[in-house]
């Protein structure tokens, strides 16, 4: 079977649409339309339900959907061995690293290892995607990435290895004008968590693992969440708590003049920042570099406090 037929299967199920594949494969729409009429008459099945604009997959398609992915990750592995060898004949890295992360780590985080790793092995092409942790997360649980550079859960997932390289504190966040931050103030000891409940809050949406840290926290006190404004961006939850729309939680390495931090008696969020990886995918050589750039890092962080 073709592997560029199931490629474009594949981006047409995860995108539900075959413009949007096309534009994954760089590909013209049509020429994704008969690769997937090409499986399908190979299968004798129809993959997807078309309805309007709607691209749904079928009962045929569903169970496809991961023995596809399987089939392509071992032919990838097949092809990573052979690379190994022809590698380790010349001593350079070459090929693709595929990675997943965070706008937020990407822009604050990451630079310093992707500057060393390229520095280190310019043959390898870094094909890096800038998305939702969670969605990494999923990716990588799927197959798509080979490396998830992201916030990971609050609770363990043993279906990942999971390595923490930064620390993350949070912090409740206000403008500096907004009563939260004005109590504060006349209370050193801080505000208490109920408190907040009254103001409207900026978060992330209720499937990101920070949203997740913030509710388990209100949870515990017994509270209510008033959340009148979801973004997934954290530089527009900076903007939206700077202009005093109601109170967020951010990267305490966020707080500035724009926004300040108020302290809450008897709470101390956290998450970790961290990279993750599929326990049954052969790791290629440019991805464990990058595993060991990113230890390397976790290393020096640990030691310098």
């Amino acid at each position: 079977m073709d592997t560029a037929v199931l490629k474009a299967f594949i981006e047409v199920a995860r995108h539900e649409s075959f413009s949007k594949a096309a534009e994954t494969l760089h590909l013209t729409q049509p020429a994704v339309t008969k690769r997937i009429q090409v499986l399908e008459e190979q299968l004798n099945a129809p993959l997807f339900d078309r309805v309007g604009r709607r691209v749904t997959l079928t009962e045929a398609g569903r169970a496809l959907l991961p023995r596809a992915r399987q089939w392509l990750h071992e032919l990838d592995d097949m092809r990573r061995l052979v690379s190994d060898y022809s590698e380790a004949a010349t001593g350079q890295l070459t090929g693709t690293l595929t990675v997943g992360t965070s706008h937020h780590i990407g822009l604050h985080r990451l630079p310093p290892a992707l500057r060393a790793f390229s520095t280190a092995h310019p043959q390898v092409r870094l094909d890096i995607r800038f998305i939702d942790s969670e969605q990494a997360y999923d990716a990588v649980l799927s197959g798509e990435l080979e490396l998830g550079i992201v916030t990971l859960p609050p609770a363990p997932d043993d279906r990942l290895v999971a390595k923490v390289i930064w620390p993350d504190p949070l912090a409740f966040v206000v403008a500096a004008g907004h009563p939260l931050a004005l109590r504060a103030q006349k209370q050193r000891a801080g505000i208490a968590a109920a408190d907040l409940a009254p103001y409207s809050a900026i978060l992330p949406s209720s499937s990101t693992f920070t949203r997740q840290i913030a509710e388990q926290m209100f949870q515990r006190e017994g509270l209510t969440l008033n959340v009148s404004l979801v973004t997934n961006y954290l530089e527009t939850i900076k903007m939206m708590v700077s202009i005093g729309l109601g109170w967020g939680v951010l990267p305490a390495s966020m707080c500035d003049a724009e926004v300040v931090a108020v302290p809450v008696q008897g709470v101390a969020l956290s998450r970790d920042l961290g990279v993750v990886h599929h326990p049954r995918r052969a790791l290629s050589r440019a991805a464990q570099a990058m595993l060991g750039l990113l230890e390397q890092e976790a290393g020096a962080i640990s030691g310098s406090k």
